[in-house]
């Protein structure tokens, strides 16, 4: 069954400004006052197409017309070689021969139903791969609904899979079908609930604008720490930051740079630096002292008694530079994996640390793309057990 797209009256001079619009992350709102329609209008054009632009179909000038295969049918009514035919349409030979082969031969080719046959063959989407692959899609099913990212799930079976073609999929096809309207009774559609943003459709990437928060004392930049900490070789150099819920909620989470190990910290107490700082040392103090070796954090007001807890720990702890939290892009990159868990507006107070010792599990167990879709957890334990480590 065909998912037909409604275009809401929206001329294909408005749908392209749309699109354009929606590419460069305008809101609903602004786009909706842009073309001159309302905002609710423009939103129904997007939940309905999934955020994925439905291409019109085109006859492609490579492939024969609906008159070209009228002058095959002749060409053979009059006994013509499929050369003669060729040269006579200015196409190759091999084009003229598939071409009545794969609509009956010279005795069964009919040129309205070859152009009707080569109109269905070029339906865009086919059906989709999860739909006709069954232990495919169960199994797709199965790491969405553990929260995996389609790029997580893809790795994983190619790894898993090695030898087995039909137990592929690439991560653009599972989101494709979780998003485009015309692809969504291959797979479960509730599972984009699980999906990282959480979003029903698909959203342009737009960097968000970053914002700086106090100055401290004492502070040490970023600009000082050990130079081996950038390229990863040397494990036990971790980055952290707060996650925020509903303030004063929030929790403390920590990333080891060279496996993506996490720990994620309860900060029952408050957000304030001197109750953030027992729990932040306790957590510390657990990790090996030979994979304790620095820890790089956000330029935040709750480490305002960083002082204290590198003498409780003997960690130093270097800050960034305002407005940059690439410098600990690790960590922004874990904290996005955890809103899966701990959304924005839920009261992270109400979670144990019993609670985010399983989320961090989770996280720790899934497979990663950057070590070859190996998990978090199994690096960390090597380097746990590896000479390097060991070396103070």
């Amino acid at each position: 069954m065909e998912v037909q797209v409604r275009d809401y009256g929206f001329a294909p001079a408005q749908q392209d400004e749309i699109w354009r619009r929606w590419r460069q992350g305008e809101s609903f709102s602004l786009i909706g006052r842009s073309v001159g329609v309302p905002m609710h209008h423009v939103r129904r054009f997007f939940q309905q197409s999934g955020g994925v632009r439905l291409v019109p179909r085109r006859r492609s000038s490579r492939h024969l017309t609906c008159g070209e295969r009228e002058e095959i049918s002749r060409g053979i009514a009059t006994g013509e070689t499929a050369r003669q035919m060729a040269r006579r349409l200015g196409r190759s030979a091999s084009t003229v021969s598939r071409e009545i082969a794969r609509n009956g031969g010279r005795d069964h080719y009919r040129a309205a139903a070859a152009d009707t046959a080569a109109h269905e063959r070029s339906r865009r989407p086919k059906q989709a791969k999860l739909a006709q692959r069954p232990a495919l899609r169960a199994l797709v099913e199965a790491k969405l609904a553990l929260r995996w990212s389609p790029e997580q799930i893809s790795g994983w079976l190619r790894r898993q899979f090695p030898g087995d073609a039909s137990m592929r999929i690439s991560h653009e096809a599972i989101y494709l079908t979780l998003f485009d309207p015309r692809r969504r009774h291959a797979i479960e559609r509730a599972l984009t609930q699980q999906l990282r943003t959480g979003r029903p459709m698909r959203r342009p990437k737009v960097a968000a604008r970053p914002t700086g928060r106090g100055v401290i004392r004492d502070m040490v930049s970023i600009s000082a720490r050990p130079a081996e900490v950038e390229d990863r070789t040397v494990p036990g150099h971790w980055e952290g930051d707060l996650v925020m819920g509903t303030r004063p909620s929030a929790i403390a989470t920590l990333v080891e740079r060279t496996s993506r190990f996490t720990a994620i910290v309860a900060l029952p107490d408050g957000i304030k630096a001197e109750q953030v700082a027992p729990h932040l040392t306790r957590r510390l103090l657990r990790i090996p002292p030979q994979l304790r070796r620095t820890l790089t954090w956000d330029r935040g007001r709750e480490m305002a008694e960083h002082r204290a807890i590198t003498t409780a720990t003997g960690v130093p702890i270097y800050l960034c530079k305002p407005r940059s939290p690439w410098q600990r892009g690790t960590n922004e990159n874990t904290n996005r994996l955890l809103r899966q868990y701990l959304p924005k507006g839920a009261d992270l107070r109400t979670f144990s640390q019993e609670d985010l010792d399983a989320i961090a599990d989770e996280l720790n167990t899934r497979p990663r793309k950057i070590h070859g879709y190996r998990t978090p957890a199994e690096i960390y334990a090597e380097l746990l057990n590896s000479g390097d480590a060991l070396t103070a």
